[in-house]
């Protein structure tokens, strides 16, 4: 009798309130604070103050950038535009990840289409667009699922991920993954650790370790490869993966060759391990085909996407065969905005436009086109500049110098590159650029490096 009263005065509590009750409680909602928020800045008010934007990052975010002093307005697109009136032909395409450029009006329309509609759910319920962007990436590659998530060094994450617990369940307790020096995985601790580059790596350490369970390798060294895998497996350790970019990015523009990663097949196939290709960089039809394992004679068994797969929209993606489709469980990986609605309707746009406007035929020609303008360069300036290297639209040129200062002169001429390392400029236009614009990308790098010439 007692918990029926009182069950019933909890669901029907409003009917039970005493006179003098209500006026405490009135009382006490008189004296709580209001609280107020302090509204945001529009963009549009930002722009219009001269020198706000680089006023608030002083102030307010955090310096994990070296940033060159441009506000951008506004892109169109392989163009740029800042808030000064500048323009810039733009050869960074956001670190090789607008791949169709900027402001393009498919892209935006399903961006726009999908807001209207349902822009994010969980991955509680089934999601149409996730679907059917993993029916085309699987329609695609070498690939039998998919698992979506928000970023390259997420996508890498899930890879290592996934090859630990294969790695667990044939027996190996001490799994190592073996990756390059001079790579580039993310920058979580994890994918840190992974990147065989001990700059990105200072300061993150426990009593001078990393994450354990990697070791690295030169990149494209058949036999560093073979001895390194003899030490593991003669080891009470196991190996659980070899993973590599298909072409090294961050460290220099290094396309991998097929000796080597027909090597790291064969090896991943006798040792019962995984072979990982991180296609971040290098995927979405940047190398000339779709993907940048399809430059070699071999397939992964896992391959990672991001940057350019959705245009922009942040969105990655980890991708294997049978060997490692199922590894994963319910509850062994998640990701909370992986795969949504909207990230997920920017990728189908890429795609579709990759297939509809014979992409990566023009990402092949252009490249071509780059190869030949920057040999012709290098030629005429080789005390400034040496070998071009790379595939399809992921083209780097080496300096003979720091390419920081170069990169610099062609900002100047209203050219806009990125470095790769310490003595690569790199070029990373979007996908969709024209015969023309190489051509200005060219005259423009030309004067950039004849005035460096000149004053060094």
């Amino acid at each position: 009798m007692k918990l029926s009263v009182a069950l019933l005065l909890l669901t029907g509590a409003h009917a039970f309130v005493a006179p003098s009750q209500s006026r405490t409680i009135s009382s006490l909602s008189a004296t709580v604070e209001k609280i107020e928020l302090v509204p945001p800045r529009s963009t549009a008010d930002m722009m219009k103050e001269q020198d706000a934007t680089a006023k608030s990052y002083e102030s307010h975010v955090q310096k994990t950038y070296g940033r060159y002093p441009l506000t951008i307005a506004k892109g169109e697109g392989c163009r740029l535009f800042t808030t000064d009136g500048k323009e810039y032909l733009d050869c960074v395409s956001g670190i090789a990840t607008c791949a169709l450029g900027h402001n393009n009006a498919a892209l935006t329309e399903a961006v726009y289409k999908q807001m209207q509609e349902c822009h994010h759910v969980s991955n509680l319920y089934l999601i149409p667009a996730q679907a059917a962007l993993a029916d085309w990436l699987t329609a695609n590659s070498c690939a039998e699922k998919v698992f979506f998530c928000n970023s390259g060094a997420e996508a890498n994450e899930a890879a290592i991920k996934c090859a630990r617990k294969h790695a667990h369940n044939r027996g190996i307790e001490k799994p190592v993954i073996i990756t390059a020096h001079q790579s580039f995985h993310g920058r979580t601790l994890t994918t840190i650790t992974a990147t065989g580059q001990p700059k990105y790596q200072k300061g993150f350490g426990y009593g001078g370790q990393m994450v354990p369970g990697f070791e690295y390798i030169t990149y494209n060294n058949v036999e560093e490869l073979e001895s390194k895998v003899k030490e593991i497996q003669n080891s009470d350790r196991g190996l659980a993966a070899i993973m590599m970019e298909a072409l090294q990015g961050e460290g220099g523009i290094i396309p991998g060759n097929d000796a080597f990663f027909t090597r790291i097949r064969e090896l991943c196939d006798e040792t019962g391990a995984l072979m990982i290709c991180d296609e971040v960089q290098v995927g979405m039809g940047r190398s000339g085909r779709l993907w940048g394992y399809q430059n070699l004679p071999v397939e992964p068994d896992i391959f990672t996407s991001a940057k350019a797969l959705g245009g922009g929209v942040p969105i990655g993606s980890m991708m294997a065969n049978a060997k490692a489709a199922d590894v994963f469980g319910p509850g062994d990986h998640a990701s909370t905005y992986g795969g949504n609605p909207l990230a997920c309707a920017a990728g189908l746009a890429v795609a579709k436009y990759l297939c509809d406007h014979d992409v990566l035929n023009n990402v092949r020609e252009r490249g071509a086109q780059l190869s030949a303008g920057l040999e012709q360069l290098a030629q005429q300036y080789p005390a400034v500049l040496g070998g071009v290297r790379g595939w399809g639209l992921l083209k780097g040129v080496e300096t003979k110098d720091l390419a920081g200062p170069l990169v610099q002169a062609a900002m100047d001429e209203g050219l806009l590159l990125v470095a790769a390392g310490p003595n690569v400029a790199r070029f990373v236009p979007p996908l969709i650029i024209s015969k023309a614009e190489i051509e200005e990308a060219l005259e423009k790098f030309g004067k950039a490096v004849k005035k460096y010439s000149e004053s060094n």
